[in-house]
């Protein structure tokens, strides 16, 4: 049940970070995920503002291209989970093909070692993708 459970949580991040290969990264730093057919983000057509997740379809897009200082400018949050996203890949099919238990590294270091600074960087990301929004240079040219 492990196995499956590994590959099945590999299949979903790969799926992840295919769709973000399929997807050209806006030169503006944000909007990427329209070519998805989704709607424009609402917090920053009401505010002037972007939201906590701006920028992240188009960190992850320039992520999967190997432009990981691009996906760093554009969304520092959106590189810290497109990175997670690689290591589940190969994690998640680790366990699956040897059936080893990798998951016990992860037990090993109580939760809000991790939750916390993670917290910590998404806020600090939304920070920063306002602080170069608000200065007009959150887009990185492709």
């Amino acid at each position: 049940m492990a196995r499956l459970f590994a590959i099945a949580l590999s299949g979903v991040a790969m799926a992840l970070l295919f769709t973000a290969s399929t997807l050209t990264p806006a030169v503006n730093g944000m909007g990427t995920h329209e070519g998805l057919g989704l709607q424009r983000c609402e917090f920053l057509a009401r505010t002037g503002l972007p939201c906590p997740s701006c920028g992240m379809t188009t960190s992850f897009a320039h992520f999967v291209r190997g432009n990981w200082p691009a996906s760093g400018y554009v969304q520092p949050m959106g590189f810290v989970l497109a990175l997670l996203a690689g290591l589940t890949v190969w994690t998640g099919a680790y366990i699956a093909i040897t059936g080893r238990p990798a998951h016990r590294v992860l037990w090993a270091v109580p939760g809000l070692a991790i939750v916390i600074p993670l917290l910590g960087i998404a806020i600090a990301a939304w920070a920063w993708k306002i602080i170069i929004h608000v200065r007009g240079v959150d887009g990185w040219g492709v």
